[in-house]
């Protein structure tokens, strides 16, 4: 192992229903990479997703609903998780100059999204690329926290609230298909190099994008 990785650093920590917490360092998932824990890691990388983009809006209380609760925070969120999740999937050791495309696979090839179809790269520049680049949405898109209706094509109007649960229901799909497909699938080899690549930018000096991993 690399004398400059500290093994030590947590890639994942989470709190359960009952307030237990879970931590995952990078030298635990090293050993379940050896022990080919498939559930392990599959349940580490909901968890380390989930936690950090997904679960911050899920707390229950009136004041923070009313008051701290935001649709554009929300998306703003959700961009960052498609673009996470879909190089997970495809392998990419990042997505740099590769955002569109991982915006137009995703919501395309997520069954749950269809009704983006046809808008895909609309979405892209107006909604991802405006919040994220502007602090805005574009193109006459707008965003609200209804929690009824995914997208209204005609007002293209996204319900954030509806958007992240159904977020969250291809973030746990990806999970359960890394249970269920075998080591060596080219769902597991893209996932570890997606993975190589996190641990590799823990380094104090990147010197190599060496590893096994």
């Amino acid at each position: 192992m690399d004398k400059k990785l500290d093994t030590t650093i947590e890639l994942a920590r989470w709190f359960d229903k009952d307030g237990i917490e879970t931590k995952v360092t990078i030298q635990q998932y090293i050993d379940f990479v050896k022990n080919e824990d498939k559930t392990k890691i599959a349940d580490f990388i909901f968890q380390r997703l989930h936690s950090r983009y997904l679960k911050p809006f899920l707390f229950i209380d009136d004041k923070f609903t009313k008051q701290f609760k935001n649709g554009f925070s929300i998306m703003a969120n959700c961009c960052l998780l498609i673009e996470t999740l879909q190089s997970f999937k495809n392998g990419w050791g990042d997505s740099d100059r590769k955002s569109e495309q991982a915006f137009k696979q995703f919501l395309t090839s997520e069954l749950n999204f269809s009704a983006f179809k046809g808008k895909e790269r609309d979405f892209y520049v107006n909604i991802r690329c405006g919040i994220l680049h502007q602090g805005e949405t574009t193109g006459g898109w707008t965003v609200n926290r209804s929690g009824t209706n995914l997208f209204d094509d005609k007002k293209l109007v996204v319900d954030s609230i509806t958007f992240g649960r159904e977020l969250k229901n291809s973030l746990k799909n990806y999970s359960d298909n890394l249970k269920a497909a075998k080591w060596d699938s080219e769902l597991w080899d893209n996932f570890r190099t997606k993975m190589r690549k996190i641990i590799f930018n823990c380094k104090k000096s990147n010197l190599n994008n060496s590893g096994s991993i």
